[in-house]
C-alpha cells in the first residue's frame, strides 16, 4: 500500500471507531435509563408495601392494646366481684354471731357483783372481750350511734314524744350495729324522738 492509502484507512478507520463509541454512550444513555426506571418502580412498589405493612402493624397494635386493656378490665373485674363475694359471705357467716354476741352483752349487763357467779360473769366477759376482737381482725365494728337518727345506718323501732330530746335525736339504742369496713353489716335498733 502507499502511504496515500495508509492515510486513507487510517481515516476511515477512525471515523468507524467514533462511531461505535457514540452507539455505545448512547446504548450506555438508554440502560441507565431503563435501569433509572425500574429502580423508580421498585423504590415506589417497597415505598407501597412498607406503607401497607405499617397499616397493618398500627392495626395489630390497636388490636393488642384493645385486647390488654381489655384483659385488665376484666382480671379487675373478677378481683372485685371475688372480694365482694368474699365480703358478703363473710358478712352472713357474722351475722349469726352477732345474736351470740347480744346474748352475752345483755347477760353481762345483769351479771351478779358478789359471790360465785361474779367469777363466771368475768369469765364469759373474757370470752365475750375474746369474740369482738376476732370480729375487729376481720373488719367487723361496732356502729358509732350519734345523737341523730340516720336511716343509712338506724332503724327505728319506735318514735316517741320527749321532752329531753330534739326531733329525729336517738332516746336510746336497743341493738347495737355493726359495720365491716364502710358496709353496714346489721342497723342498730333504734328509739328516735318525733
Amino acid at each position: 500500500m502507499t502511504p496515500k492509502h495508509k492515510q486513507k484507512d487510517t481515516q476511515t478507520t477512525s471515523k468507524s471507531d467514533i462511531q461505535p463509541e457514540e452507539d455505545l454512550q448512547s446504548a450506555d444513555q438508554a440502560a441507565m435509563k431503563e435501569i433509572e426506571i425500574e429502580t423508580d418502580q421498585l423504590l415506589n412498589a417497597l415505598q407501597q408495601e412498607l406503607t401497607e405493612c405499617r397499616s397493618k402493624s398500627d392495626e395489630y397494635l390497636d388490636g393488642w392494646q384493645r385486647a390488654r386493656a381489655e384483659f385488665t378490665n376484666y382480671r379487675k373485674r373478677v378481683e372485685r366481684d371475688q372480694a365482694l363475694m368474699q365480703q358478703t359471705l363473710t358478712g352472713n357467716i357474722v351475722k349469726r354471731y352477732l345474736e351470740i354476741i347480744d346474748d352475752l352483752d345483755r347477760a353481762l349487763k345483769n351479771r351478779p357483783q358478789e359471790g360465785e357467779g361474779a367469777s363466771w360473769a368475768n369469765g364469759i366477759e373474757l370470752i365475750y372481750r375474746k369474740l369482738l376482737n376476732i370480729l375487729e381482725s376481720n373488719g367487723v365494728s361496732r356502729m358509732p350511734t350519734g345523737e341523730m337518727f340516720d336511716p343509712n345506718l338506724h332503724e327505728a323501732i319506735t318514735s316517741e314524744d320527749s321532752d329531753h330530746h330534739q326531733s329525729g335525736e336517738i332516746i336510746e339504742v336497743v341493738q347495737q350495729g355493726y359495720l365491716m369496713g364502710d358496709r353496714v353489716l346489721r342497723p342498730a335498733l333504734v328509739r328516735v324522738a318525733r
